[in-house]
């Protein structure tokens, strides 16, 4: 590989960290190409890029950030990257399903928030990590119940009163 060529491939993926929600390191040693390319589908199908990258290249890409050292162990061998940009744990998820199918699939690390993670938090935490509109119904649900629950709070005295009142007309028989 030529000096532009590598220049070219860091600014390349120094962009794509840069850009990224999370990012989880894989290591698809002895998988086939058509099980390799079934992954690769599942990554397109949920917007996850997916590259496979030289580890010196990651690595000069990623000398200025302060957690790079912390990727230092994980940078041997064959490595994929698949970088999530909307959603943090859409790639996770994505390994975590096909794992369950090829066992094959090695989860290195993961990277979120400049926070570097073993290959068990990325199945056990960020898989698990609700997505955009699962939040967003979990939080409208939580402002939604303080008013709910006031204005049925509201009609206990009305129904109360109905109530009473019931109670009086058939004590007085009529």
């Amino acid at each position: 590989m030529e000096r532009t060529q590598k220049a070219e491939a860091i600014k390349v993926i120094r962009d794509r960290f840069d850009r990224m929600s999370s990012a989880v390191f894989l290591d698809f040693t002895g998988m086939t190409v058509e099980e390799v390319s079934k992954l690769r589908d599942k990554f397109r199908e949920k917007g996850i890029d997916y590259k496979v990258v030289k580890n010196k290249l990651v690595q000069q890409a990623l000398a200025d950030k302060a957690w790079s050292k912390g990727l230092a162990p994980v940078l041997k061998g064959m490595t994929g990257v698949a970088w999530s940009f909307e959603e943090p744990s859409a790639a996770a998820r994505v390994v975590k399903d096909f794992v369950k199918e090829n066992e094959k699939l090695k989860v290195k690390a993961g990277l979120l928030e400049g926070q570097v993670l073993s290959g068990k938090a990325v199945a056990d935490q960020l898989a698990t990590l609700p997505s955009k509109d699962e939040a967003r119904s979990m939080l409208l649900a939580t402002m939604i119940a303080a008013p709910q629950t006031f204005v049925r709070l509201l009609t206990i005295p009305a129904r109360d009163f109905v109530g009473v009142m019931a109670a009086k007309q058939r004590k007085d028989g009529g």
